[in-house]
């Protein structure tokens, strides 16, 4: 048990008999009344965001989980994705709705799988906060059309689309944010 004064970003908890990680938190000390944490938590499996209010010093319970290294091996059918551990090499195959962002995925990339370690059951896989791919398909930008921040649709290496700035083409590498899906910068050689 833990109490609201250990509150901290990524922590995992258990709220109404379901995993939550905080996703951020403030205490409040109102003028009048009693202080209080007001915390925005997201759902482990469903991905939702709910922002809730404790009173400060209630106890929670806290929800024990590991992250795992795993490298992405392959894709199997539509749903299924396999993973081998980096150090013990045992192989995992999850199902697509506990990735995060399964459409910047390729293959021999390092991710974390959390493991809710009671259970020994993987709840999310994560993918690095940028990821570096290739363009394999894009308009040409237009010469001089540069004065706004016009965005064109590229296809990646991993068959996902992203809109990038006029001037990328094809054959660049990007970085691309996993938790946006969004264009970050071009990626020098």
């Amino acid at each position: 048990m833990a109490t609201t004064a250990d509150f901290k970003n990524g922590l995992c908890i258990v709220h109404n008999n379901e995993l939550w990680t905080i996703v951020e938190f403030q205490h409040v000390k109102p003028g009048k009344g009693n202080t209080f944490v007001r915390t925005k938590l997201k759902h482990i499996k469903s991905g939702r965001v709910l922002e809730f209010r404790f009173d400060a010093g209630v106890k929670v319970e806290l929800a024990r989980v590991e992250r795992r290294p795993y490298q992405f091996l392959y894709k199997e059918g539509e749903t299924t994705y396999n993973f081998m551990h980096t150090e013990t090499y045992e192989q995992l195959a999850i199902e697509k709705d506990l990735i995060n962002n399964p459409g910047l995925l390729k293959e021999g990339q390092t991710v974390e799988i959390m493991y809710h370690t009671d259970t020994d059951t993987p709840l999310t896989c994560e993918l690095p906060p940028f990821v570096e791919l290739e363009i394999i398909e894009a308009d040409p930008g237009i010469k001089g059309d540069t004065a706004t921040n016009s965005l064109k649709r590229a296809v990646v290496e991993t068959g996902a689309d992203v809109y990038v700035p006029l001037f990328i083409n094809v054959g660049e590498k990007i970085r691309v944010d996993t938790r946006d899906n969004k264009y970050s910068e071009r990626v020098k050689e």
